[in-house]
């Protein structure tokens, strides 16, 4: 009989934080219009200053999620894998808070991007949560089903 694995969630959710972050996540009106994306794209009347800053930093630990959900997914070692999948998604989720809290003032507004990517944050959090749970749950970390029926 086949499991729910939450790991695959957590990859699952990753994937769609690293796909919106070439969403736009920042729009804007004010001289003819404009769109910025997550990684530093822009179209139009806006300009992200030339660095690495937090939306590419954003794309990077999503990519980590997603191998560390696979790790998780696939029961190799899923207690550690589980936990950094904790602590690199509550780093993103602080990052996603950053981003809107340095770049969306008036007339800069936050687009539909962000909200997919900040939900898809909450998502991998909540997920990630949940296979820590199970994980710490399971039993012993080196137990295969075969070696806890020949200790019966």
């Amino acid at each position: 009989m086949a499991r729910l694995r939450p790991g695959w969630s957590v990859a699952f959710c990753a994937a769609g934080l690293a796909i919106s972050s070439w969403l736009p996540w920042l729009t804007t009106s004010a001289l003819g219009g404009g769109r910025a994306s997550a990684i530093g794209g822009t179209v139009g009347s806006i300009s992200l200053p030339p660095r690495f800053g937090a939306g590419q930093l954003i794309v990077l630990l999503s990519s980590v999620l997603i191998v560390l959900g696979a790790l998780v997914g696939r029961d190799l070692s899923a207690r550690l894998a589980a936990a950094a999948a904790v602590v690199v998604s509550v780093l993103v989720a602080v990052l996603v808070w950053w981003y809107f809290a340095a770049n969306v003032s008036p007339p800069v507004a936050a687009g539909y991007g962000f909200y997919v990517g900040a939900v898809c944050a909450l998502g991998v959090l909540a997920c990630s949560v949940w296979a820590l749970v199970c994980a710490l749950s399971s039993g012993r970390a080196d137990e295969t089903p075969d070696s806890a029926q020949v200790r019966r």
